[in-house]
């Protein structure tokens, strides 16, 4: 599928304003993780603008798409194009991590509409995912399932024993996106722990596997418009 360049050039624009946004809410709230909610912010800007099937005034909708950000600490991007997508109102971002707001370091899906789980204990996220996809087959119902891990969140074991199990039951249902910055809080990902090659990983657990480019929306636009890659197998995207 060709690229849309007005389309892209749109997209590019919005993430820009975005990027503003967050910043602006970090700095006044006096937060963290500004790096880590740039590299992630194209990306939910084209879930939120053109993949995810979710109507912010029916939240409770059985067969809504789930997205799920295990980074938790990522959360003001998601803040932001929730905010600007209505979830909530945008004036909430005024007080970000601030007394009497609503968004905290971390999101709380008890707190924010339009987060599905609260994250932050990293690790955790794909296998709620697993979960809520899993039980999507058993109850015939037809949507996705979304989940963002960080790349040094991939030490966590507990994301492998999830990949596993995604592809024993055949979650087609599932797509995983891997956000592979090469940076984590203590330094290089490299340097930490050497993930070797994520690609490598995924392919031997059977899973339906590319990458791309995370800032270009021509490459976001064309892998998501192929999920699943093939059927019966979860997808990642690296």
């Amino acid at each position: 599928m060709k690229t849309n360049k007005k389309l892209t050039q749109e997209f590019e624009l919005k993430s820009a304003q975005m990027r503003k946004e967050i910043l602006e809410m970090i700095i006044r709230g006096r937060g963290t993780h500004i790096a880590s909610a740039f590299s992630i912010i194209d990306i939910l800007v084209y879930l939120y603008e053109k993949v995810l099937k979710i109507d912010p005034g029916d939240l409770a909708d059985a067969k809504r798409d789930r997205f799920i950000l295990s980074k938790g600490h990522g959360g003001a991007a998601l803040y932001v194009v929730l905010a600007n997508h209505r979830f909530f109102p945008k004036e909430a971002l005024n007080l970000y991590c601030s007394e009497g707001g609503i968004l905290g370091g971390h999101p709380d899906r008890f707190l924010v509409p339009g987060v599905e789980v609260s994250t932050g204990s990293l690790g955790h996220g794909l296998s709620i995912a697993v979960g809520l996809a899993l039980a999507n087959k058993i109850n015939k119902i037809d949507s996705r399932v979304y989940c963002l891990v960080g790349d040094g969140e991939c030490n966590e074991g507990a994301v492998w024993e999830a990949c596993m199990t995604a592809n024993h039951h055949k979650l087609d249902n599932l797509v995983l996106i891997v956000d592979n910055n090469g940076m984590m809080i203590s330094g290089f990902t490299k340097d930490i722990l050497d993930p070797i090659s994520f690609s490598q990983k995924f392919k031997s657990f059977g899973w339906n596997t590319t990458e791309i480019n995370g800032h270009d929306f021509g490459e976001l636009q064309s892998v998501f418009n192929k999920v699943p890659i093939r059927n019966k197998k979860p997808t990642v995207v690296i």
